[in-house]
């Protein structure tokens, strides 16, 4: 099985990499520096550097042709403002979408944010977050040709993970290890029947594997 992650030296990302690469995956991160190569090799993971702010549809299809799975985990990043919110958490969001769509790859998980909403109002930074990563996920929503997941996580720690978590449609607010949500991120790539459903996450009393059926079967 080979995954490809957009946002491949992100925090998150860098976990979802170990996970994957620790079950025998082929995993590859696409990274915007090359300096960060050598961090995904550490993890067993393939680095792929390629700018999503100015690749092509193209460019990011030929990276993603032959994968049973994507994953959308790019952000910006705090102390990005307005246009890189813009270019990266809902332009970046799209055409990796649209370039799975064209290499044929059904299965796309997406990390967003929970509260996330294109009708979000406000003019500070978080609102913009908010507001385009909502119409990011609206956009991948309208997708036919994918079977995507939306994991909306809450309030993101570095503590260490539990592997116990509450994951459901509507959670409320709430903690989650960034560990966790790897570890949630890597069962949803492994299982795709939770394809068509858009889910918030925060720590609570369920094994994740465990979380992940149950939301499936509901």
């Amino acid at each position: 099985m080979r995954i490809v992650i957009a946002g491949g030296h992100g925090q998150i990302a860098l976990r979802l990499e170990r996970l994957l690469a620790a079950r025998g995956y082929e995993v590859a991160g696409i990274i915007r520096k090359p300096e960060q190569a050598d961090d995904l090799r550490h993890l067993g993971a393939e680095p792929v550097v390629l700018d999503l702010e100015s690749a092509s549809v193209e460019e990011v299809a030929e990276q993603l042709r032959g994968a049973d799975a994507a994953v959308f985990a790019a952000g910006a990043g705090p102390g990005s403002g307005a246009a890189r919110k813009e270019s990266v958490d809902k332009a970046a969001a799209v055409l990796f979408a649209d370039a799975a769509v064209r290499a044929g790859v059904r299965r796309f998980v997406v990390v967003s944010s929970m509260g996330a909403d294109p009708a979000h109002e406000g003019d500070e930074i978080f609102d913009v977050y908010q507001r385009v990563k909502g119409e990011a996920d609206a956009y991948v929503r309208g997708l036919d040709a994918l079977d995507w997941t939306i994991l909306r996580p809450g309030s993101l720690t570095d503590d260490a993970g539990t592997g116990l978590v509450r994951l459901e449609a509507r959670t409320g607010s709430g903690p989650i290890p960034r560990d966790d949500v790897a570890a949630v991120l890597a069962e949803l790539v492994e299982d795709s029947s939770t394809a068509g459903l858009t889910l918030e996450l925060i720590s609570g009393p369920s094994p994740v594997p465990v979380a992940v059926k149950s939301v499936a079967g509901e």
